[in-house]
Formats: C-alpha cells, structure tokens, sequence
C-alpha cells in the first residue's frame, strides 16, 4: 500500500476537453427529464411498460455508454482550476437540476395518479421516480458542501427534500467526511457485509448520527432540538408539505407511489456508500488517532459517461481529500482504489452479493497487500475472513 498519489496532469490538447465538460454536464439535467420522456410515451401510445424507461436507461444503457466511451484521465492544472471554480455557470446548472428534479417527480405522480395502469407499471413508475430522488441526491450532495453559498444550500434542502432525506448533509459533511473509511462510520461499508447487511446498518446509523449532531449544536445555542433552528426539520416540513399536496391533488395512489420512490432514493444512496469505501481503512496512530483522510481511502471510477451525469462524484478520492472542491475541477489520481465501472454498472453488481464479492474482495486484498489487518473488515466474518486472505508476509504488495 502506498501513501503517496501521482496527480495526471493534462496533456495540452485535453485542455479543450476540459472546457468543452461545460456543455455535457447538462447530462445531470437531462437525466430526470427521462421519466417526464417516459410518461410521454406511455400516454401517447397507451403502453405502460415505458414507465420502466428510466431504470433502463440507467443500469442498462449507461453502463454500455460507460464501456463504449472508456474513462476520462484529463486534469485541470492549477490555472484552469482557478478558473473553472469562480465561473458560476457550472451552479447555474444544479440550480436548473433542483427545478428539473420537481418537475419530474410531479410528472410521474400526475400520470400514476391519472391513468389506468397495472401494478407491475405503477411500479415501474415509482422505481424511475426513485432513480431520480437518487440522482438528486447527487446534486445536493454537492451543493451541501458549499455551506458559505445561501443560494447553494437552499437548493441543496430542496433536493434533498425530493425523498425525505433532510438529514443527509449534516450526516455526511460532519459525519461521514470526519468518520469515513473506519469501523466507525456507519457509511463506509465493510470487506464482507453484503450490501443488504450494510443497509440495515446505515440508514438507521446515518439518521442517529445526523441527529445527535445536529442536537449537540443546538445545545450549545441553548436551543430546543426540535425548534425551527434543526436544520433536519426545514428539509423534513419541505418534503412533508410538497407530499401532502400531491396526496390532495392526486389521492390516495400516491401513498405507495411516494413511498417507493422515497425508499428507493434512500437506496440509491445506499448502494453509493456501499461502493465508494467498500473495505477501505484508515489507520492509526501511536497516538490511537486516525490518519487523515487520504485519496487511497476512497474506490474511484473515472468513466465518462456516468461522470458527467454523476458530476464526477465518481473522482470521490479527490473529493474527500478535499471536500469542498467544486465538481467541475475534481482530478483524477494514477494509484488509488479504482472501480472496473461506473457507479450505475457497481450498483447492479452490489445487489448480487456473491458476484460483488468475486470481482471486490480480490482487489481490497491486492490493495492491502493481503495484511488484513489494513481493511475495514465485517466483524461477524473476520475470522474467516484472516484464514482466507490474510497472508502479509508472502505478499509482493506496497509497503
């Protein structure tokens, strides 16, 4: 294992590359205009099945986008940084996001709650909704860390409000950011948890975490955790009025319909957790204190595709060595944990757990140099987990 992390630096004709991202990231605003496409079509030619033209697009098509067009090694240098990170057009574009993502989660329950549909389609529409809460969650992850921006931080809320989320960016930027990659952090996934073992532990993990932090703050100002002042509360009554109107406007369908699209944002997170620090360690000091968090301590993808739509939270080695770099300048590293495919491909493969252990297990173990000792390790398997892969000593791995 290495401590050390060789930047690329861009080669002179990627400069043209870099500038011309302004234009594709418009993908992340495309892609919740999928299911308002679907609904479309699934009036116009009277066939459920395109309310299922969502989770296509994204676990099927994107993918094969991802293989196609292969990864993207461009980095900014420090000029076109400084550059690109005062240009406001790139928040103009998550701003005209946080309206997209309204607007299509409106459009599907409009046309769940207006239409005879069967089950299976009813489903199907949820589940694209879902995909999208997910897909906001992106853009208010990123937003949430621009906490000095008013205008950023509205937006954020209101994303996140999309699938009543409201404690995500207290958890993550006060929690997860400081706890990540320990056996602490209920958001770091574990060498051996499978990730429907992982869920059981952070969504209930990640909302006490938010909560007691979020408590403790109020405290100290004297405050009531349940006053106006819990920023939990302001995205929770955001979610809670804008349902309630759906529920009135569009009856009782939208019980169900809110229910999975809510749960299946919540999971869209989870599996983004699940893969982003999956057996990855920090370790410690002689004085029992974690060693900072360095980009080895993050799986990183670079695929093009899905970074565009993703607003490269797949560089997410550079984004939690430096958490509040902006999108558009996130870089790339040569020797960090990399994913074999882009989040929307991992997603699948970490919903079929033997498949996610056979392609993942053997690079922790590579990337530890087989100590096992260096991998954040499910407890209830550790055992097993020392007899089969521990062997430092014989290892031709890093230092």
């Amino acid at each position: 294992m290495t401590t050390h992390h060789e930047i690329i630096e861009p080669p002179k004709n990627d400069t043209a590359w870099i500038l011309s991202k302004r234009y594709w990231y418009w993908l992340s605003f495309l892609m919740p205009l999928a299911p308002v496409i679907s609904v479309y079509f699934a009036i116009e030619f009277e066939q459920g099945l395109w309310l299922w033209f969502t989770p296509v697009l994204f676990y099927i098509i994107v993918p094969m986008l991802d293989y196609i067009f292969g990864n993207d090694e461009s980095n900014p240098d420090e000029q076109l940084v400084k550059r690109l990170t005062g240009e406001r057009y790139y928040v103009h574009i998550m701003i005209l996001t946080t309206l997209m993502h309204w607007v299509s989660l409106i459009a599907m329950a409009y046309a769940i709650s207006h239409y005879e549909w069967g089950w299976l389609n009813i489903v199907g529409g949820s589940v694209s909704a879902g995909i999208i809460n997910g897909l906001a969650l992106v853009a208010g992850h990123e937003m949430g860390h621009k906490v000095k921006d008013r205008t950023q931080i509205v937006c954020s809320k209101l994303l996140l409000a999309c699938s009543g989320y409201g404690h995500f960016c207290i958890e993550h930027n006060k929690g997860h950011h400081k706890d990540v990659a320990t056996p602490e952090d209920p958001a770091s996934s574990r060498f051996g948890e499978s990730i429907y073992q992982f869920v059981i532990r952070e969504i209930p993990g990640a909302l006490r975490r938010a909560w007691s932090l979020e408590k403790t703050r109020l405290k100290r100002q004297g405050r009531s955790e349940w006053s106006l002042s819990n920023e939990i509360v302001h995205t929770d009554l955001i979610t809670i009025f804008a349902y309630a109107l759906m529920f009135f406007f569009f009856g009782p369908i939208m019980i169900p319909f809110l229910a999975i699209a809510a749960v299946f944002g919540w999971w869209q997170l989870t599996c983004a957790n699940y893969v982003e620090h999956y057996g990855l360690l920090r370790l410690k000091g002689a004085d029992g204190r974690y060693e900072r968090c360095q980009p080895h301590h993050s799986w990183n993808s670079n695929h093009k595709v899905s970074n565009l739509i993703l607003l490269h939270l797949q560089r997410h080695s550079d984004h939690h060595a430096y958490p509040t770099r902006p999108y558009q300048v996130l870089r790339d590293y040569v020797d960090v944990p990399t994913l074999p495919s882009g989040y929307p491909w991992m997603f699948v493969v970490a919903m079929f757990p033997k498949a996610w252990f056979s392609i993942m297990d053997p690079k922790v173990v590579e990337w530890a140099a087989a100590d096992m000792e260096k991998v954040n390790i499910f407890p209830e398997r550790r055992d097993d987990i020392f007899n089969r892969f521990h062997n430092p000593v014989q290892s031709k791995g890093g230092s």
